[in-house]
């Protein structure tokens, strides 16, 4: 195989990824305007379902002018050796291959920021401040990019570094070394993430003894879950859209709840949206999804370690001069098709998940208080009711409010 055609196939797999997520957007679409199902009737007054049909176009549309853009930036970057210049540029200020990596993917980080911030000030400060979502404020908007560049460079600088540097010592085995780095860094980040990485863009507080607490204590109590650390976020200080989440395990495990949905929700409601994140840790959904991450990583970075060394992916893309950080880019856009394989495996099971966490929350709480607490949620970020099969199929990682529906009534 040439690098010639290497390079063709990379473009066949990008232009069909595209007109994929474009057909299946298009035939969604044109379910927007179809008759709410009778069991969802309460959801929506027309006024509502108005608003909700004319928040799904704008975003349709905004769609469609962000990866059209994206498309052609990338197929532009491509044809036009954009990797073989930066490339360049990096080469330019060292030597050594980890200073060079890091060069090279700051250049590439900072870019991406740069030509993406126009379009996502547009969609916090247009479209979801014409709909009523917005709460940010615009110096909260500049300090989160200012916050995630940072943590970028830190962490993802300081992961990239390590990498590169077990591949120039150990050659092929690198990806081992590799595979347990980032085994530790995911299993730390899932244990402490909500106390480390959170509390540097939201507040979170302990929920206070009271009436709620009381239930929440009562029904954990009842099903031999110890829960001792359950706070509220100011998810409200971005968005008017609620939320509640399960982090950790072992003595770090909690549960965090918007103070959005604190707003939304009566106590019973809350009650069993807890339950469903209780019946997540019980039917050991996180453990399941956290191993999962970390085989499918495993095997990645073996693959990786197979091809990453061939010139011809660094050739491919434009870049005269193989290293192991273009080949990494190379490789990425080769390995989408089977990215985007077992991102449909892990949305199926996503899905079935639910189902599962909806039983657990119907058969040791209540399925009414969680339903009417589905559907105020669905109502108040204005979501879909009525979905493609094809586009939930391959794009949700939950089923849908009347699926949810329907089988909480069953």
């Amino acid at each position: 195989m040439t690098a010639n055609t290497l390079f063709y196939i990379i473009l066949t797999i990008i232009v069909i990824n595209f007109i994929i997520d474009k057909v299946l957007d298009a035939i969604n679409a044109k379910h927007y305007n179809d008759p709410i199902p009778e069991v969802l009737s309460d959801v929506y007054d027309e006024a509502a379902y108005k608003k909700s049909q004319a928040y799904k176009t704008v975003n349709y549309k905004f769609g469609i002018g962000t990866s059209l853009f994206s498309f052609v930036l990338t197929l532009g970057f491509l044809f036009l050796d954009g990797f073989e210049y930066v490339d360049n540029i990096a080469r330019s200020f060292s030597d050594q291959p980890i200073v060079i990596a890091l060069i090279f993917f700051g250049i590439i980080m900072i870019a991406s920021d740069i030509i993406t911030t126009p379009f996502s000030y547009y969609k916090t400060f247009v479209i979801e401040e014409k709909f009523g979502f917005n709460k940010t404020s615009r110096k909260t908007f500049v300090l989160d990019k200012l916050k995630g560049l940072l943590m970028m460079a830190l962490l993802g600088g300081g992961i990239i570094a390590l990498i590169v540097w077990f591949y120039q010592i150990t050659g092929h085995q690198f990806w081992l070394y590799a595979w347990g780095l980032v085994t530790i860094f995911t299993v730390f980040m899932n244990m402490f993430y909500s106390k480390l990485i959170v509390p540097l863009f939201n507040k979170q507080t302990p929920l206070e003894d009271g009436d709620l607490r009381t239930k929440i204590s009562a029904y954990a109590n009842s099903v031999g879950f110890n829960l001792d650390k359950i706070f509220i976020i100011d998810g409200s200080k971005r968005s008017t859209k609620a939320n509640a989440y399960f982090s950790g395990f072992g003595s770090e495990k909690r549960v965090t709840l918007y103070d959005t949905l604190v707003n939304d929700l009566d106590e019973e409601e809350i009650v069993a949206v807890l339950a469903h994140e209780v019946g997540h840790y019980k039917k050991k959904h996180i453990i399941f999804n956290l191993t999962t991450s970390i085989l499918l990583t495993g095997l990645t970075l073996f693959i990786l370690s197979v091809f990453v060394s061939n010139p011809l992916l660094s050739h491919a893309i434009g870049v005269e001069t193989p290293s192991f950080h273009v080949g990494l880019i190379a490789f990425g856009l080769l390995y989408a098709p089977i990215s985007e394989l077992t991102g449909l495996i892990m949305n199926y099971t996503s899905r079935v998940f639910e189902y599962q966490a909806d039983d657990y929350a119907k058969n040791t709480y209540k399925a009414a208080p969680l339903i009417s607490a589905l559907k105020k949620m669905s109502k108040n970020s204005l979501s879909n009711l009525t979905p493609h099969k094809a586009y939930v199929f391959m794009h949700y990682s939950h089923p849908t409010l009347l699926e949810r529906v329907n089988n909480l009534r069953s």
